[in-house]
C-alpha cells in the first residue's frame, strides 16, 4: 500500500468520523421529535430530513456549495466571523457526509426513541423528572443502542461519499481526497485500474465491520412497549 493510498484511507476516517460525530447531537434531537412528538408540518420536517436520501449526491452537493461557498449565505458568514472556510478543505467533506447520511442517523434513532415505553417515562415524570432529567436518565439511556447503530451506519454511509464530497470539497491529494475519490483519480489515470485493488480491499473491510456492529446494535434495539 502507498503513502498516497494510507493518506486516502486516513482523510476518509477523518471525514467520516468528524461527520458522525458532528451530526449526532442534531440527529438525537430531530429523531426525539419526530418519534415523541406531533406538530404541524412534521411530514415536511420528514421530507427535507429524507430528502439527501434520494436527490442525486451531485445535487445536494451543489446546494452545499451554494450555501457554504465563500460567497454563500453562511459561507461567508462563517469566514468573516469565524475565519471557517470550508470549500476545497476536508472540513467541506465532513459536511458533505454528514448531510448525506443524516438520513439513516435519524431514522435509526427514532425507531429507537418510538420503542422505548412511553409508561416509563411517565413515571419518571410523576416522581418529578422535568423534560431535560427525563430525556438524560430514561430515554436516551434506553435507546442508546439505536443511537449507536445510527451513528456506525453514519460513519459507514460517509465512509463511501462521493457526488456531494467533490462539489464542495474537490479533490485535493491529502486534504480532501477520500477512498472514493482516489479510486476515481487512479481509474482516470492510464493503467491506475492495477494500483487500487488494496483500497478496494480496504474500503470493503471498513465497511463491513462498520455495518456488522451497526446491525449488531440494531438486533440487540428490543422494544420495552407491551
Amino acid at each position: 500500500m502507498t503513502p498516497a493510498d494510507l493518506s486516502a484511507i486516513a482523510v476518509s476516517l477523518q471525514v467520516a468520523l468528524v461527520a458522525a460525530l458532528g451530526s449526532l447531537p442534531l440527529g438525537i434531537a430531530a429523531g426525539w421529535l419526530l418519534a415523541r412528538k406531533r406538530f404541524p408540518g412534521k411530514i415536511v420536517l420528514e421530507t427535507v430530513i429524507n430528502l439527501p436520501l434520494v436527490m442525486p449526491p451531485v445535487v445536494t452537493g451543489y446546494l452545499l456549495l451554494v450555501t457554504f461557498g465563500r460567497r454563500g449565505p453562511i459561507g461567508s458568514w462563517l469566514e468573516d466571523w469565524f475565519g471557517v472556510q470550508l470549500v476545497f478543505d476536508w472540513k467541506g467533506a465532513a459536511l458533505a457526509a454528514a448531510v448525506v447520511a443524516f438520513p439513516l442517523l435519524v431514522r435509526s434513532i427514532r425507531s429507537a426513541i418510538a420503542g422505548v415505553d412511553i409508561r416509563l417515562e411517565e413515571a419518571a415524570r410523576t416522581l418529578g423528572a422535568g423534560p431535560l432529567d427525563l430525556f438524560w436518565s430514561v430515554t436516551l439511556p434506553l435507546a442508546r443502542r439505536g443511537v449507536i447503530a445510527g451513528a456506525v451506519l453514519a460513519f459507514a454511509r460517509a465512509l463511501g461519499e462521493f457526488g456531494a464530497t467533490i462539489m464542495i470539497a474537490g479533490n485535493i491529494a491529502g486534504e480532501t481526497r477520500t477512498i472514493p475519490l482516489m479510486i476515481y483519480s487512479e481509474l482516470e489515470t492510464p493503467g491506475g485500474d492495477r494500483n487500487i485493488m488494496m483500497l478496494i480491499l480496504a474500503s470493503i473491510l471498513i465497511s463491513t465491520v462498520a455495518l456488522l456492529v451497526s446491525e449488531y446494535l440494531e438486533r440487540r434495539v428490543e422494544p420495552t412497549t407491551h
